[in-house]
């Protein structure tokens, strides 16, 4: 169970309206929806891993440190939510540094784990896993391996493998293989999309199937059905963001009850112990 902390202005998807030099200036969502997930999560007995932007961190201290405090696991997802085919190596470092940095001085544990910005890592940047080595990540769940417009690997591997010489553990997105297609049941938009029960059990014939654990992850925003409305963007975009907003909280709900859920460390503990 993995949950993306970043605010709703800050998605891929509203890139071209909303400028990064306006963020603080507008309402933020994220520490009151990310506490109401902690709340739904502990309800639930369950844990996960928190992938923070280091930004969020910066501002919201005290979330980062109830986070921990429940027993969740602390990763980052980058300091900035910028596209990591969009830096320089030398960039995507300073970013990875910047953001390690301050989740850890925050949150006191160390970080081990990173996923990046609407899944950013792929083919066309293999590097990246070397810089995550470097700046002493452990494992990374970055990869989807799915075919989309905006994000996607579809030859990528499905399931954990090693990168950067055996240095870094990647963990993809969970997608279940129809034919010669992966579908994505791995959460976020799809997750809306998708009646739970056709969602339901695409997971379960995963688990049987495969017999591997499946990987979840949503945002804070999205169980924000009264989150301030983004003017000027597409309607595509607008479809994505919102679609079925307001039914999040009870699927989670459910999903949480169907099935069994932890933390990216726990569940991949000894494949990710051998990265050291």
């Amino acid at each position: 169970m993995t949950v993306d902390v970043e605010d709703y202005f800050q998605v891929q998807a509203f890139a071209g309206c909303v400028k990064r030099e306006d963020w603080d200036s507008l309402p933020c969502h994220v520490e009151a929806n990310t506490d109401r997930i902690l709340t739904q999560f502990a309800e639930n007995n369950t844990v996960g891993t928190f992938f923070t932007l280091g930004w969020v961190a910066a501002r919201y201290p005290a979330l980062i440190r109830r986070i921990v405090d429940a027993g969740h696991e602390l990763a980052s997802h980058g300091h900035g939510h910028q596209l990591v085919h969009q830096l320089s190596p030398a960039e995507f470092r300073e970013d990875l540094q910047r953001a390690k940095g301050t989740l850890e001085d925050v949150g006191g544990v160390t970080v081990r784990g990173y996923r990046a910005p609407t899944f950013s890592i792929g083919p066309q940047n293999p590097w990246a896993f070397d810089v995550l080595a470097e700046t002493g990540h452990l494992y990374s769940s970055s990869v989807y391996p799915v075919r989309h417009d905006l994000y996607g690997a579809p030859d990528a591997p499905r399931f954990a493998h090693r990168v950067a010489s055996g240095s870094i553990l990647e963990i993809p997105l969970t997608t279940l293989r129809l034919g010669q297609h992966n579908l994505p049941i791995a959460g976020g938009g799809y997750f809306r999309l998708m009646p739970y029960s056709v969602f339901k059990a695409a997971l379960k014939r995963f688990n049987a199937s495969e017999t591997r654990a499946g990987v979840f992850y949503f945002h804070p925003w999205e169980i924000d059905a009264d989150q301030p409305r983004i003017t000027g963007a597409s309607r595509l975009a607008k479809f994505r963001h919102y679609v079925n907003i307001g039914a999040v909280p009870r699927r989670l709900d459910k999903l949480l009850q169907d099935f069994r859920w932890a933390r990216m460390d726990d569940v991949f503990a000894a494949d990710i112990a051998a990265s050291r």
